[in-house]
This record gives structure tokens, C-alpha cells and sequence, in this order.
């Protein structure tokens, strides 16, 4: 399985930041030291060309980003200063799933960005560590380059997706699906194609019980010819930005149902990390590092499933 990563994934913040950086590092580091037994091979994407940011972001603020023209209010909104660091991180970070989302369709069937995420991002503004949508913008260009007709965004980071529902609403191409804690961030939740707010406090079996109800009826409804999913790590127990109590365990029993539903149903899939805010960072890249370890297995599974069987090709 290929998971894409790039050292400018790691943005240099100001002393005493908030942002949990590091974790992109010994994510990488995880991977890079597993990437054998896993079956992972790591590859550079390349930054998000303008082509691909203007189908879905207004060309004056995708400027904005790249010359440093941010108002500070817009820089206060989206949590990161403006850098030259940070402008080229936010397009490869958008180059990671737009590749992962394509070595998925183009055969490999489930691929992965060790970042991205970045579901606050809307057309003319970024938000909540967001600068470009990532999902979106991947979502786009497959389509621009023929292929899929259809794709689905299953959102289950702690924090509804509003970037992505501005984005995605009357676009009967792309279908939005979140669950998330009810009462956080971000303060107004515009409508997705199918939204799941959760209470704060719900846990491993109230969750895995509502996603087992609400992903095969977003399946049916999008139709869909490939998958992006947001594999939040912040709907963890204890998370500094989120209210739900999933374990870790938990997590990876979301991530094994929606991996199987995208086999069952034969759909390309590509995966990225979203958020994850726990006060230890190694929690956060053991949830990040356990999504890639179970995608490069269904990986392997969806390859081993298309090859021939030996009397079949004898």
C-alpha cells in the first residue's frame, strides 16, 4: 500500500503553540520503521497545482495564501501565522490525498495521507487548522481526470466537516458524510448530505452502533466510485478538543467497518489522519499509526482477492 509524506508536513510553529505538529513527524517515523511488515511503501506527493485548488477554492484567496496577504483576522481564524512554510505545506498536504486518492482508483484500491484532513477549509477562507480542503479538492480532480463519476467523503473526525458541506452542498456528485460531537467546534454546522451529531460522552459501542446504521445508507445514497475518509484520532477519550470517549480499541473497530464496507461494496479508497488532540502525542500517532497499519492490510486483502487462483490460471 502507498502512504504519501513529505517533511513539510511538519510546519514550524511559534514557541508554546497549540498545534500538536509533531505528530506528522513520528507518525512518518512509525510508518518508515513498520513499513515492511506492513506492507507500506512511502512516497512523496507533489504540491496541489493551482488547477486543482481553483476547482473548489476562489482564486483570489488561494493568492492570498500563496503571497502572505492574509488579513490577521483570517490568519487568528485559520490557528496558523502565515509563512512561506505554511503556504506550501497546506497545497502538499491537499497533494497527499489528491495521490492517495488516485493510486487508490488507479488500482491499488486503498492508499493513504499521513496528513490532510482538512475539513474546515471552505471557498474563500480556511478555519480550525484548515487552509485548502483537502477532501474536496482530491474529490474534483479525479473527476476532472475521469476517474470516478461519484465519490463519498466519510467525515469521522470529532468536528463536523463545515468546510466540506459549504463546499459540497448542490453538488449531487460529491456526498458528505460526518459524524461528530454535537456540541463543538464548529459553532454553526451547516447541513452535509447526511449529518450524525453525537452527544458528548458517547462511546466505543453507542458509536460503532450509529456508524454500522448511518455508513450503509450513505453508501446507497452517494453511489459512489471511490471514498475519502477522514480518520479522525480526536474522538479519543480525553482528547483536549473533543468531548466523545472512544478507546483506542474503539477506533480501530471504526476503522476495520469502514474499510470492510469500501471491500464489500469494491470501492477505491484513500485515507487521511484528520484531527487528534490528545495531551500525549504518542497516543495520537498509535490511533494515526493503527488506521494505516488496517488500511495496508485490507490493501493487501483487496489485491490477494483479484489475483487468479492457481487453478484458474492454470
Amino acid at each position: 500500500m502507498k502512504a504519501f509524506f513529505c517533511p513539510t508536513f511538519e510546519l514550524p510553529l511559534p514557541e508554546g503553540h497549540a498545534f500538536p505538529m509533531a505528530k506528522y513527524r513520528r507518525l512518518y517515523e512509525r510508518v518508515r520503521d513498520h513499513a515492511e511488515r506492513w506492507g507500506v511503501t512511502l512516497h512523496e506527493p507533489v504540491s496541489a497545482s493551482d488547477e486543482a485548488l481553483r476547482r473548489v477554492h476562489c482564486p483570489d484567496y488561494i493568492e492570498r495564501v500563496r503571497r502572505g496577504t492574509l488579513s490577521t483576522q483570517e490568519q487568528r481564524r485559520i490557528g496558523f501565522p502565515w509563512s512561506e512554510a505554511m503556504a506550501k505545506r497546506a497545497r502538499r498536504t491537499v497533494g497527499g490525498t489528491i495521490a492517495a486518492l488516485e493510486a487508490a482508483l488507479r488500482g491499488d484500491g486503498v492508499a493513504v495521507n499521513l496528513a490532510g484532513g482538512t475539513h474546515h477549509a471552505a471557498y474563500d477562507r480556511g478555519g480550525g487548522y484548515c487552509i485548502f480542503n483537502d477532501a474536496v479538492v482530491a474529490a474534483r480532480h479525479v473527476q476532472a481526470e475521469g476517474l470516478a463519476r461519484r465519490v463519498l467523503i466519510v467525515d469521522l473526525d470529532v468536528h463536523h466537516g463545515n468546510g466540506t458541506a459549504e463546499l459540497v452542498a448542490g453538488d449531487d456528485a460529491i456526498f458528505a458524510f460526518s459524524m461528530h460531537d454535537a456540541k463543538n467546534y464548529p459553532a454553526i454546522k451547516p447541513a452535509s448530505d447526511l449529518d450524525v451529531p453525537l452527544p458528548p460522552g458517547t462511546d466505543d459501542a453507542r458509536y460503532l452502533d450509529l456508524l454500522a446504521a448511518h455508513l450503509p445508507r450513505a453508501i446507497d445514497a452517494a453511489r459512489p466510485g471511490a471514498v475519502v475518509y477522514l480518520a479522525g484520532a480526536d474522538p479519543f477519550v480525553g482528547d483536549r478538543l473533543g468531548q466523545l470517549a472512544l478507546t483506542k480499541a474503539g477506533l480501530a473497530q471504526r476503522d476495520r467497518f469502514v474499510l470492510e464496507a469500501c471491500r464489500r461494496h469494491g470501492l477505491p479508497l484513500s485515507v487521511a489522519m484528520a484531527g487528534g488532540y490528545a495531551p500525549g502525542v504518542e497516543d495520537i500517532v498509535d490511533i494515526h499509526a493503527t488506521t494505516v497499519c488496517l488500511a495496508a492490510r485490507a490493501a493487501c486483502d483487496a489485491m490477494a482477492a483479484c489475483m487468479p487462483s492457481p487453478s484458474a490460471s492454470a
